[in-house]
């Protein structure tokens, strides 16, 4: 009988976060964007210029945001494996007492844990204390341009949305047309993510779209305010 490799998802939250994140925001900014500059001046090419620069100066300081925030995280990172490798150099074996530490309060013998902590460190010590003590292994590890482009692209693609519905839909029902499409393609998000991540399809899919209709309610309402006042 074939043992079936267990299947996981932990080890896609790093892309996962960020292009769910990215897909996010672009379609709910850019739809808001839409919807409040159609309340306010129903244009067709002012609502279509909104949308491009929505949609592009979205993206370029999406990316750029999560690549200063995630290049932080690996200066850290990368301070904290310095650190321990000087002190893994000078103090060997206060080093080792400590991983057997980390392993008894994992409910390991304090025998097994000395016994499991002398292999792990003979074979990359390094690498068992940035795992074990730090936190850090290549599922969690910071990838900033990894990151910066998975928002980037997915931020971009979430904004085409409203932008093509800023073509096609008739310039008098434009936000009830940005409106739709955009709770259906936030149902179809959030599924996609919940399905992608091992979690449950209904919570994903109810709270994208709670959240999403009262940022474009608020939005609409702004711009329809504002249309009534420089009219």
């Amino acid at each position: 009988m074939h043992h079936q490799l267990e299947k996981h998802y932990v080890n896609r939250v790093g892309w996962l976060r960020a292009a769910v994140l990215g897909a996010n925001d672009g379609l709910l900014s850019t739809t808001s964007i839409v919807i409040g500059v159609a309340a306010a001046s129903p244009d067709r090419n002012t609502i279509i210029l909104a949308a491009l620069a929505g949609m592009i100066a979205g993206a370029m300081s999406m990316a750029a945001g999560e690549y200063v925030s995630v290049s932080s995280q690996e200066d850290t990172e990368r301070a904290d494996l310095l650190r321990e490798k000087r002190e893994l150099e000078e103090m060997p074996e206060v080093e080792l007492q400590e991983l057997a530490k980390i392993y008894e309060k994992r409910g390991v013998s304090k025998e097994t844990a000395l016994l499991v902590a002398t292999e792990l460190t003979a074979h990359d010590a390094l690498a068992a204390h940035a795992h074990d003590e730090l936190g850090i292994n290549e599922i969690t590890q910071a990838k900033p341009l990894q990151a910066a482009m998975a928002s980037f692209g997915s931020f971009a693609l979430g904004a085409l949305l409203p932008f093509a519905v800023s073509l096609l839909a008739p310039i008098q029902q434009m936000v009830y047309f940005q409106y739709a499409f955009s709770i259906i393609f936030l149902m179809i998000l959030g599924a996609v993510s919940a399905r992608t991540g091992g979690s449950k399809i209904g919570i994903a899919v109810m709270r994208i779209c709670f959240w999403g209709t009262i940022a474009m309610g608020v939005t609409a309402l702004i711009g329809h305010l504002f249309g009534v006042t420089v009219s």
